[in-house]
């Protein structure tokens, strides 16, 4: 068994009266300060975005904007992560994360496009979708869910639903996030040995595993028919989960002017090596 090892004991800080002893002091401990510096500067400037997010939110609350914030992406992309950097620090009075389980008998028979509707922002609020009307063009064809000719009218609906929520003076944003094979397995691992995500895992995702090429197929196509100048997919690389986190943010409030913004204290425009528009995304 290693031996532990005081990296800082009470005499070491009592000697310790800069950031430069610091420092010298944690190299000759063979501490890995390119790593700390990283996850400061990440924490630091998820703060900072999370201020900017506060400043937006009162706006909408105070002009009566409606909000519709999209999370879609593969298993394990992390959307449930972003969705609560981005909430952490809001007002709960006036947003709302949705995310519907599997419809109910009633829901079966309406349309399909009404359970989601019931969730929309009301005046002055912001909704997240941890996931959304878009199960359709992806997880339910794949997993067997709908029959292909419900797939088939849902691609043709969607850009009509979508158009009368932007005539409608409604804000949709859309995020899809992407991530590798090999990344997707190395978190489905992460999620079985873990015992505070293991509520993650599902049938579902088991055998989306299996499935990998066929989700592929299914959502390129989902892109390519739901992406319209009124209503963009804009896609995340998410491979990284602290540079996907940030982004996001970024392209959000990027999107809004809003009282406060120019006195902001952190870069808002995203990195397009994250963040992208669908059509420079697949010319990739």
């Amino acid at each position: 068994m290693a031996e532990n090892k005081y990296i800082l004991g009470p005499e070491e800080i009592e000697g310790i009266t800069s950031r430069k002893a610091l420092r010298t002091h944690l190299k000759s401990a063979d501490v890995n300060l390119s790593k700390i510096n990283y996850v400061n500067r990440y924490e630091r400037e998820l703060e900072l975005l999370q201020i900017e997010l506060v400043k937006l939110q009162h706006w909408v609350h105070k002009q009566k904007k409606r909000v519709v914030i999209i999370f879609e992406g593969r298993d394990a992309a992390g959307k449930g992560g972003t969705i609560r950097r981005f909430t952490e620090h809001l007002n709960p009075r006036s947003m709302r994360v949705v995310a519907l389980a599997k419809p109910s008998e009633i829901e079966r028979g309406q349309w399909y496009f009404m359970r989601y509707i019931k969730e929309l922002p009301g005046p002055g609020e912001i909704v997240f979708f941890d996931r959304s009307w878009y199960n359709r063009g992806v997880v339910e064809p794949v997993m067997g869910f709908c029959s292909q000719y419900d797939y088939k009218k849902f691609l043709m609906q969607v850009p009509e639903f979508e158009h009368m929520l932007y005539e409608d003076g409604i804000v949709v944003i859309k995020f899809w996030f992407s991530i590798s094979n090999k990344e997707q397995l190395k978190r489905f691992e992460s999620r079985k040995t873990n015992p505070l995500k293991q509520w993650k895992l599902s049938p579902v995702d088991e055998k989306s595993r299996s499935k990998w090429d066929l989700y592929t197929k299914y959502i390129d196509r989902m892109l390519a028919k739901t992406h319209t100048a009124y209503c963009p997919w804009n896609v995340v690389n998410g491979n990284n989960k602290n540079a996907m986190r940030l982004e996001s943010m970024r392209h959000v409030l990027n999107l809004f002017e809003y009282p406060g913004k120019s006195e902001k204290d952190v870069y808002l425009y995203p990195d397009p090596n994250v963040v992208q528009r669908y059509f420079r995304a697949i010319s990739k």
